[in-house]
């Protein structure tokens, strides 16, 4: 026998008993951001390199380590997407959403990162992610903080907190940068071997080091919020009045920046205890230059993305996942000469009955191997095709979960029968 093969390391199955719960997470994005009038865009999971090295940075560790990228056939250098917002602002250029319009998209689907697996993070991973074109005032940002946070209340996620900062704009950002790398550097001693090499090329992920031993260092660091531009400090201002006059509470976290470079201005974070080191739940920020940077015309925005595995794990742990759905009736075949009759009934059910679940044993087997199959099934009714059944045009109906009568119903009032159990309960 020949050895089996393994799943990739990373590369997680999603089994039918954890999809229930998937599809409530995905559900319930999907119809609040509708409502929010976010419309949906599908994009291909394969993209240029150039794109992330152009886009995300070329210095992060995202680019630098991360990256699935391999040449093709024709030697162009080929990436699995490492995040959504690039491959969704290309779309946005490529196809003229931008022309004239405010586009608000969202999307779904897997991501490739090639990092430690961990609880909660996979090398393919899954997120939703939103993205909003063509405003700039702050008006945006609080309506886009406040949906994300409607949107974790209607998956049942109370315990998650706000945290918010401004980046201020590149400008700000180089002045700010030249400080915090002398304050860093005049305690080299007390960083560790990653920061020192993001002191050379991306000072400010330092501040977001979960490194307890470098604590010290990154809290008596300049603040941010102390060098912000003008028209960004007024923007932030005007963003924490919005917050506060519809009562959504916040932590203003200066130590607070986002991993890819295209991030400026507002950046947030809803954040929970309950994942360990790796506590971000959903996370978004402004990207104004980004849409320039990849090839269109200067265009603010703002998104934010959503890990689905997390959203699961801590949906899962608040008892808020929905039970796996059971089928509505199995229907047991007494004899194998009925299996023909068997499948044409199952199919006029299905026909008479758009949504009923109804499973068809065709493995055969006794009555009473048939009859744990069906409980096993979880369904709520056992449907009986037996001789006497067919003779009579019949099928008998036994309640698996309740206390209704067992009865023989003739074929014609078998959806009608149905229908009515399913009312009543």
């Amino acid at each position: 026998m020949s050895a089996s093969i393994q799943s990739i390391r990373g590369f997680a199955d999603i089994l039918p008993d954890r999809t229930p719960v998937w599809r409530f997470v995905e559900d319930t994005f999907r119809v609040l951001l509708e409502s929010y009038g976010y419309e949906e865009i599908r994009l291909p999971a394969l993209e240029k390199t150039e794109l992330f090295a152009r886009s995300i940075g070329e210095v992060t560790d995202i680019v630098e380590k991360e990256m699935y990228t391999f040449s093709d056939r024709n030697g162009d250098s080929l990436t699995l997407r490492p995040e959504g917002t690039a491959g969704c602002v290309r779309a946005a250029i490529q196809h003229g959403l931008l022309h004239n319009a405010q586009p608000r998209l969202w999307y779904a689907g897997p991501m490739f990162r090639h990092e430690r697996p961990q609880r909660g993070r996979y090398r393919q991973f899954h997120q939703v992610g939103v993205e909003a074109f063509g405003v700039e005032g702050p008006a945006l940002d609080a309506e886009l903080i406040l949906m994300s946070g409607r949107l974790l209340q209607a998956l049942g996620l109370d315990d998650v907190r706000l945290e918010l900062n401004s980046l201020g704009s590149s400008e700000a950002r180089a002045a700010y940068r030249e400080r915090l790398v002398a304050h860093l550097q005049a305690h080299a001693d007390q960083l560790d071997d990653d920061a020192r090499r993001r002191l050379e090329t991306n000072p400010l992920r330092v501040l977001d080091s979960k490194n307890p031993a470098m604590a010290g260092v990154i809290e008596s660091a300049p603040s941010l919020l102390d060098h912000l531009d003008g028209a960004s400090a007024d923007h932030f201002r005007r963003l924490c009045a919005m917050l506060d006059a519809a009562g959504q509470p916040y932590h203003v976290n200066p130590r607070l920046v986002r991993g890819l470079d295209y991030y400026g201005r507002t950046v947030f974070e809803w954040v929970s205890d309950r994942l360990g080191a790796q506590g971000t739940v959903l996370a978004g920020g402004r990207y104004d230059t980004l849409v320039e940077m990849i090839g269109g015309r200067p265009t603010p925005a703002i998104g934010f993305a959503a890990g689905i595995e997390r959203l699961v794990a801590l949906v899962e742990e608040a008892g808020a996942a929905p039970a796996p759905a059971a089928p509505d009736a199995f229907l047991v075949v007494a004899d194998e000469a009925l299996e023909s009759e068997a499948v044409s009934l199952a199919e006029r059910l299905r026909h008479a009955m758009p949504g009923l679940q109804l499973r068809l044993n065709t493995a055969g087997g006794s009555l009473k191997s048939q009859f744990r199959r069906a409980d096993r099934s979880g369904a709520r009714f056992a449907l009986v095709l037996g001789e006497d059944e067919a003779a009579a045009g019949a099928v008998t109906v036994k309640d698996l979960r309740g206390e209704r009568p067992q009865e023989q119903v003739p074929v014609a009032r078998l959806a009608d029968v149905l229908g009515e159990a399913r009312q009543s309960d």
